[in-house]
């Protein structure tokens, strides 16, 4: 199969026929074989409905419905593990990504070598206070923190080779951050192409300020995780032993002081250098049973299910 087009969803009914139609005449029209998986992320308005009437109709129409709503990045992860094309286009389901781009986007993954294209909406058609200028900072900020370059790193318009979807593990709400976890998996070709953005046809956006709060959050989640998230204790454990030496010196000093040196001087805990040492090695210790706790957990804690399935449509 050449092509798996996953479209992650939430209350997008209206659009659905449509969006269909479009990706369908672009497959077509280039003689791609290809499925197209919906993942109905705890629909109310009766997206999952038309999901099940298209899927009647067409048999590469493929859904996944969750239980209730768990996110975008748990959407994305289920489509991955279903996916069965050489190419892997997510978009999503707002008519705000535009199927025509596809057949380039094929050929970057396909032709060029290219393990992951991301959209660039270079033009947008968004509120520029509330989503333009946010976006430009939040986009700033991942690529200094990252060191991958990319102008848009939050663009649902994305291109994979199989193989990277498969070996990525995108959590929480890591959607924002799939070309950081791709260069961090050791995927190192990734690119990006400028793609149109249109004006969102039907219903509202699902995404508010809060979005840009999580995703620098997130950002900062990703920067630990990428260089001390299978090593903890390397990272806890070194600041807990500094701070521990820290007040252990002070406690030294202390005792030597008040035993040889001014021995009819002030209480020890009258001193400044008392509390210093206490609070050094109080947080030491937490510190380094941080490192130890996390060690443990991650030893222990394997593939815990994120999601909940509640049917399948041809999978």
């Amino acid at each position: 199969m050449d092509i798996s087009v996953v479209i992650p969803l939430l209350n997008e009914q209206e659009s659905l026929n449509e969006l269909y139609n479009w990706i369908a005449k672009v497959m077509q029209s280039n003689s791609f074989s290809y499925e197209i998986i919906f993942i109905d992320d705890g629909s109310t308005d009766g997206s999952w409905e038309t999901i099940v009437k298209l899927s009647s109709k067409y048999e590469e129409v493929k859904g996944i419905r969750f239980l209730r709503n768990f996110g975008k990045s748990q959407a994305l992860h289920a489509g991955f593990e279903a996916v069965q094309g050489d190419v892997i286009i997510t978009m999503d389901a707002d008519l705000q990504d535009n199927p025509e781009e596809i057949p380039e986007l094929y050929d970057l993954i396909n032709k060029e070598g290219f393990d992951l294209i991301s959209g660039w909406k270079k033009k947008r058609y968004d509120s520029v206070i509330a989503k333009n200028i946010p976006s430009k900072l939040f986009n700033a900020a991942a690529r200094k923190t990252s060191g991958v370059k990319l102008h848009d790193f939050n663009c649902g318009l994305k291109a994979y080779k199989n193989n990277v979807v498969k070996n990525i593990d995108v959590h929480g709400e890591m959607h924002r951050y799939i070309p950081v976890l791709a260069k961090n998996a050791g995927f190192s070709k990734i690119g990006e192409k400028i793609v149109l953005h249109q004006a969102r046809k039907y219903g509202k956006t699902k995404f508010g300020m809060n979005r840009f709060i999580n995703g620098f959050l997130d950002l900062v989640t990703i920067w630990f995780m990428s260089r001390f998230g299978k090593r903890p204790m390397h990272f806890f454990g070194l600041i807990g032993t500094l701070l521990f030496i820290i007040g252990f010196s002070f406690s030294l000093y202390l005792g030597i002081d008040k035993l040889f040196i001014e021995t009819k001087g002030r209480l020890i805990a009258q001193r400044p250098e008392f509390y210093v040492a206490l609070t050094s090695m109080i947080l030491g210790t937490q510190f380094f049973l941080a490192g130890f706790l996390g060690e443990i957990i991650l030893t222990t804690n394997r593939n815990k299910e994120r999601y909940t399935i509640a049917e399948r449509i041809h999978l």
